[in-house]
């Protein structure tokens, strides 16, 4: 078996290819969590700490790197809170160095926000209409859309294809995984054909720092083209009628900036559902990268593959109940 390129990312390999794009570490070596990428603080001779973030090999092209970098470059030109990263001393924003490609941010702090008051989920709302009223202004070239081909179907195949479900267990998880694409291509006919337009692609509370001066967005790695909703859904939490109104004060504060089509409303569970089927192959696609078998050891179990099924099920029912109102 071949050795994953990430199990030869080692500390020595990580300052070199730092100081190579032109930095002068100090030796300081801080990992910080990151499952998908490597993420490191590297101290610098001289100056504050910079976040070196190294590209999973082969996942994205570099024009497509290069479309995240712009992307934050003109957030940013707009003072809306993101984290761009540094132009780098041979002015470019990404580096290479041998199978690794890397981005160099400055350091933020900050905390997940708390989202238990109507006040906080609107100045949420304020942030994510700035940046959809950005993101509409063009298309990604080089990324993809999330739609039910790239993380239903796509997924789906790639799972058969590994003979990665328990043979016991495969007639039941197919046979519910294909009602629930049923049930996912319902949805986006009822929501009929709605636009798609730059997103942040993974906008849960872990890519936001909270300081006193609000949020600030980090982690544009999965931005893509899909429905502004898509941005929406994942600070949504609990019970329907909790939901409904964290819905509604996320979206009056969206609508200062950005209007909102309220037919995505359809897509909510169907989206989640999106993202369910998606995270048990992205799982099971990394498993040769060593720290995958270490963060999830309970992955492929046929208890793992039991609570799938069941949650499917669950997701089926939910994208049969009318859409949240907003």
């Amino acid at each position: 078996m071949n050795e994953h390129p990430y199990a030869t990312l080692t500390p020595d390999r990580v300052l070199d290819a730092v100081e190579a794009a032109g930095l002068e570490p100090d030796g300081r070596l801080l990992a910080l969590n990151s499952y998908e990428n490597r993420v490191y603080q590297v101290g610098i001779d001289g100056g504050a700490p910079l976040i070196v973030k190294f590209y999973r090999p082969e996942r994205w092209s570099d024009a497509a790197i290069l479309e995240e970098h712009a992307f934050l470059a003109e957030l940013a030109a707009e003072e809306i809170p993101v984290v761009p990263p540094m132009a780098l001393p041979g002015g470019t924003t990404l580096a290479h160095h041998g199978v690794f490609r890397l981005a160099v941010f400055p350091r933020r702090g900050g905390r997940a926000p708390e989202l238990g008051d109507a006040a906080t989920r609107e100045w949420m709302g304020r942030f994510l209409g700035r940046i959809h009223a950005v993101g509409r202004r063009h298309a990604f070239r080089a990324r993809p859309t999330l739609d039910i081909a790239s993380f239903g179907e796509e997924p789906r195949d790639w799972l058969i294809a590994h003979d990665t479900v328990p043979p016991e267990l495969f007639a039941a998880w197919k046979g519910t995984l294909d009602l629930a694409l049923e049930g996912l291509r319902h949805a986006f006919e009822r929501a009929g054909k709605v636009a798609t337009l730059r997103l942040h692609g993974d906008c849960h509370l872990g890519n936001v720092l909270w300081t006193g001066d609000g949020p600030h967005f980090v982690d544009f790695d999965d931005s893509r083209m899909g429905p502004a909703v898509q941005d929406i859904w994942l600070l949504l939490s609990g019970e329907r009628e909790e939901m409904q109104i964290q819905l509604q004060d996320v979206v009056a504060g969206y609508e200062d900036f950005c209007d909102f089509d309220r037919r995505e409303l359809h897509l909510v569970e169907a989206l989640r559902t999106l993202r369910l089927i998606h995270y048990a192959a992205w799982i099971a696609r990394r498993w040769q990268d060593p720290a995958f078998p270490a963060a999830f050891p309970w992955f492929g179990t046929a208890h793992y593959w039991q609570s799938r099924i069941l949650e499917l099920k669950e997701q089926i029912a939910a994208m049969s109940e009318p859409p949240l109102i907003a």
